[in-house]
């Protein structure tokens, strides 16, 4: 039987609204590519994310491309699949990861072998996961601690009370944080704001200013006390190496890189730098999830929550216990859908 490349689209309803300091979502619009000999069937994703451009028409559009362009059935390693794939998806990162993931799932369930097997010791231990705590009143911040125990918690930022919230959680919890201003700050708060957050058992910073805004990282490596990490600065392979000299690590993000494949670069790349590395998520099914784990081998910092803020899943696969990840015992990714 042919291999086929086929998508759908779904609604996942997020269990609380989800707001950063650019937009509020309550349904994630999200994509999953299926790559199927009729015995195999591999499965990535991708999310709709207007700020980074991946809509409903642009990844149907790509994936359409791809299913009438691309033979699936050649053996291909999937690192050399990537690479015939790239050309035909612009910039469409977001659609390329979830052609890549889904190819790299496939690839190993025909070799009876999970994905991480192929460029990691899967003996390694693998950090914790954090679990993300979004923007809202502080009393409604609050009751989403107390309703997930979890021994670290990324905090998003970007109000005019950021410091009063980080106060007021640390009253509810010991489990470390990490704070995420999604580019909502100045190098002068930035900096002002690492002091008090140091008291307060922060790790470290995740993109405080503009993704654009190179001069202000320079003064804030100088003189901030949390290390920062680079989250919309770093999207592409080529971000990683002025990301590892203005930031102390990179946080990469399969969508925005364009898959699994990427990824290992960028790991290699930033390791070779001295950077410390994270891996993250969108609010995206344990489909994506399941393929993001993949590399928690390779990383020093986790975020892979995702499917935690729904309210409602698509498939099975990955779970996490306290932050620790739980792999499935399949091959692959060991994601299976509903």
């Amino acid at each position: 039987m042919a291999t086929k490349l086929s998508f759908r689209f779904y609604e996942l309803p997020l269990r609380h609204p989800f707001t950063i300091s650019r937009y509020t979502v309550t349904i994630q619009k999200t994509v999953i590519v299926s790559i199927s000999d009729g015995t195999y069937s591999g499965y990535g994703e991708a999310t709709v994310n207007p700020y980074y451009h991946s809509t409903v028409e642009r990844l149907t559009e790509t994936l359409s491309r791809i299913q009438s362009a691309i033979d699936f059935n050649s053996g291909l390693h999937p690192k050399s699949m990537w690479e015939i794939v790239k050309p035909l998806v612009g910039e469409d990162y977001f659609g390329l990861c979830a052609v890549d993931m889904a190819y790299w799932d496939f690839y190993a369930k025909k070799h009876g072998l999970t994905v991480r097997h192929f460029f990691s010791d899967i003996s390694l231990a693998t950090p914790l996961t954090s679990f993300t705590i979004a923007i809202d009143t502080i009393e409604v911040m609050q009751q989403k601690i107390l309703e997930m125990p979890w021994p670290i918690y990324k905090i998003k930022l970007g109000t005019g009370q950021d410091i009063e919230i980080v106060e007021k959680l640390r009253s509810v919890t010991d489990a470390v944080f990490r704070v995420d201003a999604n580019a909502a700050w100045t190098v002068h708060q930035t900096i002002d704001y690492a002091k008090i957050l140091k008291t307060l058992n922060v790790e470290f910073i995740e993109q405080p200013l503009k993704a654009n805004d190179f001069e202000g990282m320079k003064k804030v490596k100088e003189r901030c006390v949390l290390p920062v990490i680079a989250d919309e600065s770093c999207q592409r392979e080529a971000d990683v190496e002025w990301c590892c000299e203005w930031f102390d690590g990179i946080n990469i993000k399969l969508m925005k890189c364009g898959g699994i494949t990427p990824a290992l670069r960028m790991i290699e790349t930033a390791r070779k730098k001295g950077a410390l590395i994270m891996a993250g998520c969108m609010t995206e099914s344990t489909v994506g999830i399941s393929g993001l784990v993949q590399i928690a081998p390779l990383l020093d910092y986790l975020d892979a929550d995702g499917a935690l803020l729904l309210a409602s899943d698509i498939a099975d696969g990955v779970t996490f216990n306290f932050g620790q990840i739980n792999y499935p015992g399949r091959s692959g990714t060991g994601a299976v859908l509903r």
